[in-house]
């Protein structure tokens, strides 16, 4: 599979770099973002931590905003970012262009219902499809990590749970916890999955989560602020709190005094994550 440069900036000793491919799981040209530490210009290869962005965004988001370089380039961490849904021209989208479905909502599933199942992937996209091309096209190794905000920290605290030894560690801000009992899941759920709600459960990080076994357990870091406008009803940490304490997850759900759902949250506590991250991928 062939990838093209689209740019190249150099940060903290590594590299930022965006690209773009055609996604053959997508039906559609997709572009994604990687930062390189400066260990992996040293013939050397280095571990990966995927960051999946949450509604409205694309893989500019995080790279521009997050502050995550210096702290990756000191423990030798590779980043990839990937878009948040499909797009073109020939992709559907939500008949009133809604923000909080169809294009730059993708919610990271492999949609059932038309017109959204040629497309619309996204889980097939994270899991198999970019994880090989970026394997194949930069200095990385198996050893992986996965996080990501609101929309897209339920698609890392889901992807995790649902496959079991595929990353080190998981984390997440301010993540859709209970897709299936709040208004921006059960919309997108419904549309891309269709009416029956056991199947929605399937994606649902709280259900797999309460369901998870010992021998699956995942370590998990969740950063959520007690001043965001979305807490109570859409992203519900409660039920993830709960579904860890029936299961006995290793889950550790924070709960920030005063921070909101912005950037500004997530670069306070970015450095937390990758250290997080780091110790269970054996960097520090």
């Amino acid at each position: 599979m062939s990838i093209e440069n689209l740019s190249s900036n150099k940060s903290f000793d590594g590299w930022h770099k965006q690209y773009s491919h055609h996604s053959d799981v997508l039906g559609c040209d997709m572009r994604f973002a990687i930062f390189l530490p400066p260990q992996a210009g040293k013939g050397k290869k280095v571990p990966v931590m995927y960051w999946l962005s949450g509604l409205t965004c694309t893989d500019e988001n995080f790279m521009q905003k997050a502050g995550a370089y210096r702290i990756a380039a000191e423990l030798g961490m590779a980043i990839v970012a990937p878009d948040t849904s499909p797009r073109g021209d020939h992709v559907p989208d939500d008949e009133n262009a809604a923000y909080d479905f169809g294009k730059g909502a993708g919610f990271y599933v492999n949609a059932t219902q038309e017109p959204w199942s040629r497309h619309y992937r996204m889980y097939d996209y994270i899991t198999l499809e970019l994880p090989d091309l970026i394997k194949n096209h930069f200095p990385v190794t198996d050893d992986a990590v996965i996080s990501g905000h609101s929309m897209g920290g339920h698609g890392a605290l889901m992807i995790a749970l649902r496959n079991p030894g595929m990353f080190k560690s998981v984390t997440a801000f301010s993540p859709i916890s209970n897709p299936v009992n709040c208004p921006w899941g059960q919309k997108a759920l419904g549309r891309y999955l269709g009416a029956d709600v056991t199947v929605w459960k399937n994606w649902d990080s709280s259900h797999l989560m309460a369901a998870a076994s010992p021998d699956g357990f995942t370590p998990a870091l969740v950063d959520q602020g007690d001043e965001d406008g979305f807490l109570k009803e859409q992203l519900k940490p409660e039920a993830l709190f709960a579904a860890a304490a029936k299961s006995g997850y290793p889950l550790n759900l924070r709960m920030q005094e005063g921070y909101d759902h912005s950037y500004y949250f997530i670069s306070s506590f970015i450095e937390d994550h990758l250290r997080f991250h780091a110790r269970h991928l054996g960097l520090a």
